[in-house]
């Protein structure tokens, strides 16, 4: 499926856009500042797919929508052709008072949602985002999918019927970068989003896993079994200038960048069981990431501010861990699996199975721990990407 630009775009005219910091509000950011208590807000007067889009985005951002006489903030506006939003306090000092036109529903209502998080916590919101996932067949087959991070949109973009895995996003949300059987082996192909291209980054023999993009778009790390046992290469976009920066004993997997371009983690088994490691982006010594606390860790994600990197570890079940990037004591988050940290660096999506059904995709604010499922049904979706 080819995407044009205009479903990459939300072209929104703002008007009114008028911030009253100068007020003496009697919201007290500070309180809510470390983001471990969710931020009781109060919504009235939207209505439909505003109402139901804006109510998502703000609990997925952290804050609880609780009633008027709870709330610490209160959120209120109208929406048709022109959504009206407005942010204040219990005494009425307004933080926020802004319009939006110019797109459909959903998106004035995410916009609005993005202004209003910024507006509370002077950080973006993440509720213009998209993601990519795989969505698998019963016959072990399954596609790429592309929607908004709130499963809404959804559509595939490979067709090829066959064993696929692995997405990766390129800068501008345009292209993305993941392994395909299409032509009867585990290859690395890259796919533009825009004009339906496809190029073959890695074919060599054995498989072709795991790509990474780096942040910048210009390499790509991947794990090829061209040597004999699986390592961990580096090429450009296109497969060229390909070089080797592992030789590990028992094989590697899941890399992922560090958000300076600078560093690659990775998962390997050379000293007993899996366990996270860091290489320099032109080779070196590999240096094991410490996890304190936990004996196993695959599937890991750097942070886009550089502090944490999520992974998965099992005892018992699987489970959605973080570590700091230097290494250091874990925190066990959630159960699930595979989690891809969004752009504000406190998201993240992730899988979990319920009991005897397929995997599907869920939602965590990190610092209240907080679950949303994204509402999707499209069978069993898992390893998602988020959009840079």
């Amino acid at each position: 499926m080819n995407l044009n630009r205009r479903q990459f775009a939300l072209a929104l005219a703002t008007t009114a856009a008028t911030p009253l910091a100068a007020q003496e509000l009697k919201f007290d950011v500070n309180v809510y500042r470390d983001g471990s208590k969710a931020i009781p807000v109060s919504l009235s007067g939207f209505t439909g797919e505003v109402a139901t889009a804006l109510r998502f985005d703000l609990e997925v951002a952290g804050c609880a929508v609780v009633s008027a006489e709870q709330a610490q903030v209160l959120i209120h506006g109208t929406n048709g052709a022109r959504l009206e939003g407005f942010v204040s306090d219990r005494a009425k000092n307004y933080l926020l008072s802004k319009a939006y036109t110019g797109a459909n529903q959903r998106q004035l209502a995410h916009a609005f949602a993005d202004d209003v998080i910024l507006a509370l916590t002077q950080t973006p919101g993440i509720a213009r985002t998209r993601v990519a996932f795989k969505v698998k067949a019963a016959n072990n087959t399954g596609e790429i999918y592309v929607a908004d991070y709130d499963g809404h949109g959804a559509a595939p973009i490979t067709a090829d019927r066959a064993i696929i895995a692995a997405p990766s996003w390129g800068p501008g949300s345009e292209w993305l970068a993941y392994t395909s059987y299409k032509l009867n082996n585990a290859d690395v192909f890259s796919h533009n989003l825009v004009t339906g291209e496809r190029h073959i980054v890695a074919r060599y023999g054995g498989s072709n896993m795991s790509p990474a993009v780096a942040p910048g778009g210009r390499l790509v790390a991947m794990v090829l079994s061209k040597g004999g046992k699986p390592d961990l290469y580096v090429a450009d976009i296109h497969g060229r200038g390909l070089k080797q920066l592992t030789h590990a004993r028992e094989g590697v997997a899941s890399p992922c960048w560090s958000p300076d371009g600078q560093t690659i983690c990775y998962v390997s088994s050379d000293d007993g069981p899996a366990q996270l490691y860091r290489i320099g982006a032109n080779g070196g010594t590999p240096q094991r990431i410490r996890t304190t606390g936990v004996f196993n860790a695959t599937e890991p994600d750097w942070s886009p501010d550089g502090k944490w990197i999520a992974f998965t570890t099992q005892r018992g079940g699987f489970e959605v861990c973080i570590v700091p990037a230097a290494g250091g004591d874990v925190q066990s988050l959630v159960s699930g699996q595979d989690a891809a940290w969004a752009p504000n660096s406190r998201t993240l999506m992730f899988c979990k199975r319920g009991v005897g059904g397929p995997l599907s995709l869920s939602l965590l604010d990190v610092s209240t721990k907080r679950v949303k499922d994204v509402p999707l049904n499209l069978g069993n979706c898992s390893q998602p990407t988020w959009a840079r």
